[in-house]
Protein backbone atom coordinates (compact mmCIF):
# COMPACT_ATOMS: atom_id res chain seq x y z
CA UNK A 1 0.00 0.00 0.00
CA UNK A 2 1.38 3.40 -1.00
CA UNK A 3 1.49 6.60 1.00
CA UNK A 4 -1.90 8.23 1.29
CA UNK A 5 -2.38 11.65 -0.29
CA UNK A 6 -5.83 11.83 1.32
CA UNK A 7 -5.92 10.93 4.99
CA UNK A 8 -9.19 9.12 5.73
CA UNK A 9 -10.45 7.94 9.10
CA UNK A 10 -9.74 4.27 9.68
CA UNK A 11 -13.20 2.73 9.27
CA UNK A 12 -12.19 -0.25 11.41
CA UNK A 13 -11.36 2.03 14.31
CA UNK A 14 -13.69 4.98 13.74
CA UNK A 15 -17.11 3.80 12.51
CA UNK A 16 -18.58 5.42 9.42
CA UNK A 17 -21.65 6.57 11.35
CA UNK A 18 -19.52 8.72 13.69
CA UNK A 19 -17.85 12.08 13.24
CA UNK A 20 -18.52 15.09 11.04
CA UNK A 21 -20.21 14.11 7.76
CA UNK A 22 -18.12 15.20 4.75
CA UNK A 23 -18.19 13.96 1.17
CA UNK A 24 -16.87 10.37 1.30
CA UNK A 25 -15.21 11.19 4.66
CA UNK A 26 -12.65 13.39 2.92
CA UNK A 27 -11.01 16.02 5.16
CA UNK A 28 -12.24 19.58 5.14
CA UNK A 29 -10.28 21.89 2.87
CA UNK A 30 -9.13 24.09 5.74
CA UNK A 31 -7.57 21.04 7.42
CA UNK A 32 -5.13 20.49 4.56
CA UNK A 33 -1.83 22.26 3.99
CA UNK A 34 -0.38 22.22 0.51
CA UNK A 35 -2.06 21.65 -2.83
CA UNK A 36 -5.36 19.80 -3.05
CA UNK A 37 -6.05 17.92 -6.27
CA UNK A 38 -9.86 18.15 -6.00
CA UNK A 39 -12.01 20.54 -3.99
CA UNK A 40 -15.53 19.14 -3.72
CA UNK A 41 -18.22 21.57 -2.68
CA UNK A 42 -21.97 21.66 -2.31
CA UNK A 43 -24.24 24.00 -4.25
CA UNK A 44 -27.56 23.74 -2.35
CA UNK A 45 -29.78 25.59 -4.81
CA UNK A 46 -33.02 24.49 -6.48
CA UNK A 47 -34.83 27.65 -7.52
CA UNK A 48 -34.05 26.81 -11.14
CA UNK A 49 -36.23 23.69 -11.28
CA UNK A 50 -39.24 23.36 -13.57
CA UNK A 51 -40.99 20.55 -11.68
CA UNK A 52 -40.30 19.16 -8.21
CA UNK A 53 -38.19 21.28 -5.83
CA UNK A 54 -35.99 19.94 -3.03
CA UNK A 55 -32.56 19.38 -4.56
CA UNK A 56 -31.25 22.15 -2.31
CA UNK A 57 -30.99 19.36 0.27
CA UNK A 58 -29.01 17.15 -2.10
CA UNK A 59 -25.49 17.99 -0.87
CA UNK A 60 -26.40 17.14 2.73
CA UNK A 61 -28.02 13.87 1.73
CA UNK A 62 -25.08 12.86 -0.46
CA UNK A 63 -22.58 13.70 2.26
CA UNK A 64 -24.51 11.46 4.65
CA UNK A 65 -24.93 8.54 2.23
CA UNK A 66 -21.35 8.79 0.95
CA UNK A 67 -19.91 7.80 4.33
CA UNK A 68 -19.93 4.27 2.93
CA UNK A 69 -17.98 5.11 -0.26
CA UNK A 70 -14.56 3.50 0.04
CA UNK A 71 -11.35 4.63 -1.73
CA UNK A 72 -10.19 1.52 -3.63
CA UNK A 73 -11.61 0.68 -7.07
CA UNK A 74 -11.62 -2.99 -8.06
CA UNK A 75 -12.47 -2.07 -11.66
CA UNK A 76 -9.48 0.25 -12.06
CA UNK A 77 -7.19 -1.39 -9.47
CA UNK A 78 -6.49 1.98 -7.94
CA UNK A 79 -6.78 3.60 -4.52
CA UNK A 80 -7.73 7.19 -5.17
CA UNK A 81 -6.60 8.24 -1.68
CA UNK A 82 -3.06 7.25 -2.67
CA UNK A 83 -3.12 9.17 -5.96
CA UNK A 84 -5.28 12.21 -5.20
CA UNK A 85 -5.47 14.77 -2.43
CA UNK A 86 -9.21 15.27 -1.90
CA UNK A 87 -11.10 17.74 0.26
CA UNK A 88 -14.61 18.82 1.11
CA UNK A 89 -14.68 22.59 0.59
CA UNK A 90 -18.06 23.10 2.27
CA UNK A 91 -20.99 24.74 0.53
CA UNK A 92 -20.99 27.69 -1.83
CA UNK A 93 -23.12 30.66 -0.80
CA UNK A 94 -26.45 30.68 -2.60
CA UNK A 95 -29.07 33.24 -3.52
CA UNK A 96 -32.37 31.30 -3.46
CA UNK A 97 -34.39 34.10 -5.07
CA UNK A 98 -32.42 34.64 -8.29
CA UNK A 99 -30.98 32.03 -10.63
CA UNK A 100 -28.59 34.46 -12.29
CA UNK A 101 -27.32 36.08 -9.08
CA UNK A 102 -26.94 32.64 -7.55
CA UNK A 103 -24.66 31.56 -10.38
CA UNK A 104 -22.50 34.63 -9.81
CA UNK A 105 -22.24 33.78 -6.10
CA UNK A 106 -21.21 30.18 -6.79
CA UNK A 107 -18.71 31.25 -9.44
CA UNK A 108 -17.13 33.81 -7.10
CA UNK A 109 -16.80 31.11 -4.43
CA UNK A 110 -15.43 28.41 -6.71
CA UNK A 111 -13.01 30.26 -8.96
CA UNK A 112 -10.38 30.74 -6.23
CA UNK A 113 -10.83 27.49 -4.26
CA UNK A 114 -7.64 25.63 -3.41
CA UNK A 115 -4.69 26.36 -5.68
CA UNK A 116 -5.82 27.18 -9.23
CA UNK A 117 -5.33 25.54 -11.67
CA UNK A 118 -3.84 22.53 -9.85
CA UNK A 119 -6.97 22.11 -7.74
CA UNK A 120 -9.88 20.81 -9.77
CA UNK A 121 -13.48 21.51 -8.89
CA UNK A 122 -16.41 19.18 -8.36
CA UNK A 123 -19.76 20.81 -7.63
CA UNK A 124 -22.50 18.75 -5.98
CA UNK A 125 -26.02 20.07 -6.48
CA UNK A 126 -28.56 21.28 -6.25
CA UNK A 127 -30.30 21.57 -9.60
CA UNK A 128 -28.48 21.49 -12.94
CA UNK A 129 -28.38 25.27 -13.28
CA UNK A 130 -25.38 25.28 -10.92
CA UNK A 131 -23.28 23.49 -13.55
CA UNK A 132 -22.90 26.77 -15.43
CA UNK A 133 -21.02 28.37 -12.53
CA UNK A 134 -18.65 25.44 -12.07
CA UNK A 135 -18.01 25.16 -15.82
CA UNK A 136 -17.22 28.86 -15.97
CA UNK A 137 -14.85 28.59 -12.98
CA UNK A 138 -13.15 25.54 -14.50
CA UNK A 139 -12.75 27.31 -17.85
CA UNK A 140 -11.22 30.28 -16.05
CA UNK A 141 -8.79 28.06 -14.12
CA UNK A 142 -7.80 26.23 -17.30
CA UNK A 143 -6.51 29.45 -18.81
CA UNK A 144 -9.66 30.54 -20.65
CA UNK A 145 -9.20 28.28 -23.71
CA UNK A 146 -10.45 30.21 -26.70
CA UNK A 147 -12.38 27.27 -28.16
CA UNK A 148 -14.03 26.38 -24.84
CA UNK A 149 -13.81 23.08 -22.98
CA UNK A 150 -15.05 19.75 -24.32
CA UNK A 151 -18.03 18.47 -22.33
CA UNK A 152 -19.11 14.94 -21.40
CA UNK A 153 -22.76 15.17 -20.38
CA UNK A 154 -24.89 12.38 -18.88
CA UNK A 155 -28.57 13.28 -18.67
CA UNK A 156 -32.10 12.47 -19.80
CA UNK A 157 -32.42 16.06 -21.02
CA UNK A 158 -30.27 18.19 -23.32
CA UNK A 159 -30.53 21.30 -21.11
CA UNK A 160 -30.12 23.64 -24.06
CA UNK A 161 -33.51 25.37 -23.82
CA UNK A 162 -33.21 29.12 -24.31
CA UNK A 163 -36.03 30.31 -22.02
CA UNK A 164 -38.36 28.38 -19.72
CA UNK A 165 -41.25 30.16 -17.98
CA UNK A 166 -39.49 33.47 -18.62
CA UNK A 167 -36.19 32.29 -17.03
CA UNK A 168 -32.93 32.09 -19.01
CA UNK A 169 -30.80 30.60 -16.20
CA UNK A 170 -32.86 27.61 -15.03
CA UNK A 171 -31.81 23.97 -14.93
CA UNK A 172 -33.10 23.65 -18.50
CA UNK A 173 -30.50 26.12 -19.85
CA UNK A 174 -26.98 25.69 -18.35
CA UNK A 175 -25.35 24.48 -21.56
CA UNK A 176 -26.84 27.00 -23.97
CA UNK A 177 -25.63 29.75 -21.62
CA UNK A 178 -22.18 28.11 -21.28
CA UNK A 179 -21.89 27.77 -25.06
CA UNK A 180 -22.88 31.41 -25.51
CA UNK A 181 -20.23 32.38 -22.96
CA UNK A 182 -17.57 30.44 -24.83
CA UNK A 183 -16.91 28.14 -21.86
CA UNK A 184 -17.72 24.89 -23.67
CA UNK A 185 -17.37 23.85 -27.29
CA UNK A 186 -20.61 22.34 -28.66
CA UNK A 187 -18.70 20.55 -31.44
CA UNK A 188 -16.84 18.69 -28.71
CA UNK A 189 -19.89 18.07 -26.51
CA UNK A 190 -21.27 14.57 -25.99
CA UNK A 191 -24.72 14.13 -24.42
CA UNK A 192 -25.41 10.53 -23.35
CA UNK A 193 -28.70 8.99 -22.23
CA UNK A 194 -31.10 11.50 -23.74
CA UNK A 195 -34.65 10.17 -23.80
CA UNK A 196 -38.21 11.38 -24.03
CA UNK A 197 -40.92 12.17 -24.36
CA UNK A 198 -40.14 15.81 -25.16
CA UNK A 199 -42.35 18.88 -25.29
CA UNK A 200 -41.61 19.23 -29.01
CA UNK A 201 -39.11 17.97 -31.57
CA UNK A 202 -37.72 21.52 -31.60
CA UNK A 203 -36.05 20.64 -28.26
CA UNK A 204 -33.47 18.74 -30.32
CA UNK A 205 -32.83 21.53 -32.80
CA UNK A 206 -30.20 23.52 -30.91
CA UNK A 207 -27.99 20.48 -30.36
CA UNK A 208 -28.28 19.41 -33.99
CA UNK A 209 -27.55 22.86 -35.37
CA UNK A 210 -24.53 23.43 -33.12
CA UNK A 211 -22.78 20.09 -33.60
CA UNK A 212 -23.51 18.41 -30.26
CA UNK A 213 -23.09 14.62 -30.41
CA UNK A 214 -26.27 13.13 -28.96
CA UNK A 215 -26.48 9.48 -27.90
CA UNK A 216 -29.99 8.59 -26.80
CA UNK A 217 -30.55 5.81 -24.32
CA UNK A 218 -32.01 3.67 -27.12
CA UNK A 219 -28.91 4.25 -29.26
CA UNK A 220 -26.64 3.28 -26.37
CA UNK A 221 -28.57 0.05 -25.90
CA UNK A 222 -28.82 -0.89 -29.57
CA UNK A 223 -25.49 0.38 -30.90
CA UNK A 224 -23.35 -0.10 -27.84
CA UNK A 225 -20.62 2.46 -27.29
CA UNK A 226 -19.46 2.92 -30.88
CA UNK A 227 -20.52 6.56 -31.09
CA UNK A 228 -19.07 7.29 -27.65
CA UNK A 229 -15.77 5.60 -28.54
CA UNK A 230 -15.57 7.57 -31.79
CA UNK A 231 -16.16 10.80 -29.88
CA UNK A 232 -13.44 9.93 -27.36
CA UNK A 233 -11.01 9.18 -30.18
CA UNK A 234 -11.75 12.62 -31.64
CA UNK A 235 -11.39 14.20 -28.20
CA UNK A 236 -7.89 12.83 -27.77
CA UNK A 237 -5.91 14.34 -24.90
CA UNK A 238 -7.98 17.51 -24.50
CA UNK A 239 -8.89 18.58 -20.94
CA UNK A 240 -12.57 17.83 -20.47
CA UNK A 241 -15.45 18.74 -18.15
CA UNK A 242 -17.96 16.08 -17.02
CA UNK A 243 -21.54 16.95 -16.00
CA UNK A 244 -23.73 14.22 -14.51
CA UNK A 245 -27.47 14.54 -13.92
CA UNK A 246 -28.77 11.71 -11.74
CA UNK A 247 -31.98 11.53 -13.79
CA UNK A 248 -30.07 9.80 -16.61
CA UNK A 249 -30.56 6.70 -14.44
CA UNK A 250 -33.94 4.98 -14.49
CA UNK A 251 -36.07 6.15 -11.53
CA UNK A 252 -36.43 2.51 -10.48
CA UNK A 253 -32.77 2.81 -9.42
CA UNK A 254 -32.61 6.55 -8.69
CA UNK A 255 -36.09 7.69 -7.60
CA UNK A 256 -34.81 10.75 -5.75
CA UNK A 257 -34.85 13.35 -8.51
CA UNK A 258 -37.14 16.18 -9.53
CA UNK A 259 -37.62 15.45 -13.25
CA UNK A 260 -37.68 11.64 -13.48
CA UNK A 261 -37.54 10.06 -16.93
CA UNK A 262 -38.40 6.38 -17.17
CA UNK A 263 -36.60 3.82 -19.30
CA UNK A 264 -33.03 4.74 -18.47
CA UNK A 265 -29.76 3.17 -17.41
CA UNK A 266 -29.53 0.83 -14.46
CA UNK A 267 -26.99 1.72 -11.80
CA UNK A 268 -24.59 -0.99 -13.00
CA UNK A 269 -24.92 0.15 -16.63
CA UNK A 270 -24.07 3.75 -15.81
CA UNK A 271 -21.08 2.78 -13.68
CA UNK A 272 -19.77 0.65 -16.55
CA UNK A 273 -20.32 3.60 -18.91
CA UNK A 274 -18.29 5.91 -16.67
CA UNK A 275 -15.49 3.35 -16.28
CA UNK A 276 -15.22 3.20 -20.06
CA UNK A 277 -14.00 6.81 -19.95
CA UNK A 278 -10.72 5.76 -18.31
CA UNK A 279 -7.95 7.75 -19.95
CA UNK A 280 -9.98 10.92 -20.51
CA UNK A 281 -8.40 14.00 -18.93
CA UNK A 282 -11.12 15.26 -16.55
CA UNK A 283 -10.45 18.79 -15.23
CA UNK A 284 -13.81 19.58 -13.61
CA UNK A 285 -17.15 17.96 -12.87
CA UNK A 286 -20.57 18.23 -11.30
CA UNK A 287 -23.16 15.75 -9.97
CA UNK A 288 -26.64 17.21 -9.73
CA UNK A 289 -30.40 16.81 -9.29
CA UNK A 290 -30.56 14.52 -6.23
CA UNK A 291 -33.85 15.18 -4.43
CA UNK A 292 -33.79 13.48 -1.00
CA UNK A 293 -37.51 13.95 -0.33
CA UNK A 294 -38.31 11.58 -3.21
CA UNK A 295 -35.51 9.13 -2.42
CA UNK A 296 -36.06 5.61 -1.12
CA UNK A 297 -33.68 4.25 1.53
CA UNK A 298 -30.96 6.73 0.41
CA UNK A 299 -30.60 4.77 -2.86
CA UNK A 300 -30.20 7.87 -5.03
CA UNK A 301 -27.89 9.74 -2.66
CA UNK A 302 -25.68 6.67 -2.23
CA UNK A 303 -25.52 6.19 -6.00
CA UNK A 304 -24.57 9.86 -6.41
CA UNK A 305 -21.72 9.35 -3.95
CA UNK A 306 -20.49 6.40 -5.99
CA UNK A 307 -20.72 8.42 -9.20
CA UNK A 308 -18.53 11.08 -7.61
CA UNK A 309 -16.07 8.32 -6.76
CA UNK A 310 -16.10 6.98 -10.33
CA UNK A 311 -15.39 10.44 -11.72
CA UNK A 312 -12.46 10.87 -9.33
CA UNK A 313 -11.20 7.44 -10.40
CA UNK A 314 -10.98 8.73 -13.97
CA UNK A 315 -8.56 11.44 -12.88
CA UNK A 316 -6.58 9.02 -10.72
CA UNK A 317 -6.25 6.58 -13.65
CA UNK A 318 -5.17 9.38 -15.96
CA UNK A 319 -2.48 10.52 -13.51
CA UNK A 320 -1.25 6.95 -13.23
CA UNK A 321 -1.08 6.74 -17.04
CA UNK A 322 0.80 10.04 -17.21
CA UNK A 323 3.25 8.78 -14.57
CA UNK A 324 3.83 5.54 -16.46
CA UNK A 325 4.35 7.49 -19.69
CA UNK A 326 7.14 9.45 -18.03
Amino acid sequence: MGEKKTQLPNARRTPRFAGVSTFCRYPLLEQISGTVDWAIYGAPFDSGVTYRPGTRFGPRAIRDASQYVKPYSIAHDIDISEVLSLADAGDAPVNPFSCERNLEAIYDFAVDLGTPPATRLMAVGGDHSIAYANIRATWERQGRPESGLPLLHFDSHLDTVDVTLGERWSHASPFIRAIEGGFIDPRRMLSVGIKGPLNTSDDLRYAREHGVTVVTYEQAMHEGTRTIDAFLDKLGDAPCYLSFDIDVIDPAYAPGTGTPSVGGFTSSEILAMLRRLAGVRIVGADVVEVLPDRDVAQNTALLAGHIMFEILCLDAVRRRMDGEAR
